[in-house]
């Protein structure tokens, strides 16, 4: 428990006592593919004091934070900014392979509390949502420049939003007139019937879920990193992938389930003919969740899913 208290309020990692407890041990390489404020990885480089952290994120503030918090350990930490398609590029060109790689998926709490980021419609602040703010088109660049019925789909798709064309209409008909997160909050509310608000959210949070990832290209990041990762593990290494939607989680659900079973073969075939061999197993059927506990201290653990593999 002492890694956990020693920790920020504004930096508690989800699930990090179940990390702690079900990583490797010995653990002598991990990859942290969302390094953050290195909440995990701190806590894994004091339990494993073995490891070299392979750590990378795409936001350069949290990289640059992450760089601080981890000097104790800085002969035995490498970092890098980039996405996870750019720190796959990097590490293979380096020939690695580790016992754990762990990535916490999502945005994370401190970029959605600082205003400037424009993550969050609960305070003013401009339509950015980057996640690496020095590159790619922002939020207010994406609906500008996405047609009426591609800006809809990014709704429906990314957010699971029934009224995704509604409010794709009425964000074209009043581009000029957004200004910043509150504007548009207040539009997609004034789109949706009230009687059909969500009852436990904002009716604008699906919404700015789905201008996030599409922003940040973020299913398309994990889908590379799931694709790749088995071949990062080394035989008995474990991937740990911390979930908070149900877009995130089914891609590791589905990725998992073909590690475990890669057959290609007709269910009708009596035996398997493709040759196809199971790359992984399931540490765990179903996935954990946080404690009691744990949601009431964070409650952004309250939807945090942690889906485990292990290497064969």
């Amino acid at each position: 428990m002492e890694f956990f208290l020693s920790l920020k309020p504004a930096h508690q990692p989800v699930l990090l006592q179940e990390v702690l407890e079900l990583a490797p041990n010995p653990c002598p390489v991990i990859f942290d593919f969302t390094l953050g404020r290195a909440g995990h990885a701190l806590a894994l480089l004091r339990a494993r004091p073995e490891a070299k952290l392979y750590g990378s994120d795409r936001d350069p503030e949290a990289l640059s934070e992450a760089q601080q918090r981890l000097a104790p350990f800085q002969d035995r930490v490498e970092l890098f900014l980039g996405t996870f398609t750019e720190a796959l590029a990097q590490w293979k060109k380096q020939a690695l392979q580790g016992s754990l790689v762990l990535a916490d998926l999502g945005v994370s709490s401190p970029q959605i509390d600082r205003a400037e980021r424009g993550f969050s419609f609960m305070q003013a602040g401009p339509l950015d949502m980057r996640m690496d703010p020095s590159r790619g088109q922002t939020a207010l660049d994406l609906m500008r420049q996405t047609p009426e019925g591609d800006l809809a789909r990014i709704f429906f798709q990314f957010g699971e939003e029934p009224f995704g064309r509604k409010i794709a209409r009425r964000i074209k008909e009043l581009i000029e007139d957004l200004q910043g997160t509150q504007d548009l909050a207040k539009l997609v509310a004034e789109a949706i019937p009230k009687k059909r608000w969500p009852k436990k959210i904002h009716p604008a949070t699906k919404t700015f879920q789905a201008l996030r990832i599409a922003v940040n290209e973020e299913l398309k990041e994990i889908e590379a990193l799931l694709d790749h990762l088995p071949n990062l593990l080394l035989p008995k290494g474990r991937a740990m992938l911390i979930s908070f939607h149900s877009l995130e989680d089914r891609l590791v659900k589905q990725a998992f389930r073909r590690w475990v079973d890669p057959c290609t073969c007709s269910k009708e075939f009596p035996y398997c003919q493709c040759g196809a061999v199971p790359l992984a197993r399931l540490l765990r059927k179903k996935p954990i969740v946080a404690t009691q506990e744990e949601t009431f201290s964070n409650p952004r653990a309250r939807s945090a899913k942690l889906r485990i593999a292990v290497r064969l």
